[in-house]
């Protein structure tokens, strides 16, 4: 049965202090169609905001995470200008996790390919159940996933991302984990457990380092080594002059738990 029109293309669940966001065409292994990108942006925006979200989960309805580009859109609408529109639309939505203060963690099932699988690489974390698989294959319908090799090539070693390129061949997630596209595999029963567990351990260290050092880390890799070191330990003064990091200093010294509340 199809969903229909109104139906969200993106639901959005809220617990304490973790955001879910679930891709939501689980009939058609939730495409990356110009309405979910708008509707994800839309979310990250709103979370973006939000001090109350510390972590946001990326999770998907149905058999499947998220197929990638949705091809029958693409095929409807057949010039240049509409596929660099569609692509500008998508890069922005990866960048715009990356850029998110909060932590993004996939839970992945199923495949993920193409884009979807430049969807997970681009999340800070992934944890993914035993059944799930991962492609870049446009090159086995004739087009070479040159965006979503942006991420993939800041995530595995080049060859690895090269061979996953240029044979467009699914990986499972043992592999995955192997090659360092993602966090975790677990048992689809343990799935949601593992994530939540994962949620917790990030929300309960202080806001203010997890906000600063997500924002260093991606900063950081796009430097030469000296600069880096630069930006890193301006980073860490200003961390260390945080509230937070006062107290849980003096709470080591004394040998006791920090209070952050």
């Amino acid at each position: 049965m199809s969903l229909q029109a109104d139906t969200p293309f993106v639901l959005r669940s809220d617990a304490t202090g973790v955001t879910t966001l679930t891709l939501n065409r689980g009939e058609r292994f939730n495409p990356l169609s110009e309405e979910m990108l708008v509707a994800l942006q839309t979310e990250f925006k709103a979370i973006a905001a939000d001090e109350s979200v510390r972590v946001v989960v990326l999770a998907a309805a149905g058999k499947a995470f998220c197929a990638g580009h949705d091809l029958k859109q693409m095929q409807a609408n057949s010039s240049e200008a509409y596929y660099k529109s569609l692509f500008q639309q998508c890069s922005k939505l990866m960048l715009a996790i990356q850029k998110l203060p909060q932590p993004v963690i996939a839970r992945v099932h199923g495949l993920a390919t193409a884009a979807g699988c430049q969807l997970v690489v681009m999340c800070d974390l992934a944890v993914a159940s035993d059944n799930a698989s991962f492609a870049v294959s446009g090159v086995s319908v004739g087009l070479f996933c040159s965006t979503p090799a942006v991420a993939l090539s800041r995530n595995v070693s080049r060859k690895q991302a090269m061979e996953m390129l240029l044979t467009g061949e699914f990986i499972d997630a043992q592999a995955a984990m192997q090659r360092g596209l993602i966090n975790r595999v677990v048992s689809t029963e343990q799935l949601d457990t593992c994530v939540a567990e994962l949620a917790a351990s990030i929300v309960a260290k202080p806001a203010i380092a997890i906000s600063m050092g997500k924002q260093l880390f991606y900063k950081q890799l796009e430097m030469g080594v000296e600069a880096a070191y630069q930006l890193a330990g301006q980073t860490m003064a200003c961390n260390m002059l945080d509230a937070s990091a006062q107290e849980g200093v003096q709470a080591f010294l004394a040998k006791r738990r920090p209070d952050w509340s």
